[in-house]
């Protein structure tokens, strides 16, 4: 998926922007994507440090000094940092989180708003409201005590085990594992809970009943 070539996460650092670089024909149309997707954002990105994470070996040294120009006048970005995937997968290899039903989990108590992005490799529970424009990334399952209304993705790294689930499911963008959908713009929305897991290939929504076992 297109959504997939520049995934922009946000850390205590600052921003982390995770390029597949081979899912571009060249160099300018990965900056041009990327200046896009920071611009959505530009308010919120202003003076903050951004950590790219891609393929070194295929930037040349002019590269790199025309996406720090861009993204300083552009963007208003304080500092760049260059990470390499390459090399980053191959350390985060053997520490993909795999429990879904226990294990670390991160409680949020509070509205995750547009333009800010939560990232954990456990699971995540929010207790409010993942609003429009929001990103929320979890290793294992998302539940909200509230409605989501942004991105959401669970089981990043591959897990199709996990699950999604909110008192109103509303995404605009919900991933499990390596499946991904986007919600209809004209879809009614239900007045109960939901949950979204993975069957057969494909992402399914059920009514979340409190008498029914999730597996």
């Amino acid at each position: 998926m297109g959504n997939d070539r520049i995934i922009i996460k946000g850390n205590k650092e600052g921003l982390n922007a995770i390029i597949n670089i081979d899912k571009f024909g060249n160099f300018e149309e990965m900056l041009d994507a990327l200046i896009e997707k920071l611009s959505k954002g530009k308010k919120f990105y202003k003076g903050s440090t951004l950590c790219i994470t891609t393929k070194l070996s295929s930037l040349t040294e002019k590269d790199v000094e025309s996406l720090k120009v861009v993204l300083f006048e552009e963007i208003g970005i304080k500092d760049i940092v260059f990470e390499d995937k390459d090399i980053k997968d191959k350390e985060s290899e053997s520490k993909i989180f795999n429990g879904v039903y226990e294990g670390r989990t991160k409680f949020i108590r509070k509205t995750v708003r547009g333009g800010q992005c939560v990232d954990f490799q456990g699971n995540i529970v929010i207790v409010g409201d993942v609003n429009s424009g929001a990103e929320v990334y979890a290793g294992g399952n998302i539940i909200v005590l509230g409605s989501i209304k942004g991105n959401v993705y669970a089981g990043v790294g591959g897990n199709r085990k996990a699950i999604i689930a909110a008192f109103a499911l509303q995404p605009e963008i919900l991933k499990i594992g390596d499946i991904i959908t986007i919600s209809p713009d004209d879809f009614e929305k239900p007045k109960y809970p939901e949950v979204a897991k993975v069957k057969d290939d494909a992402i399914i929504v059920e009514p979340y009943l409190t008498n029914k076992y999730i597996y």
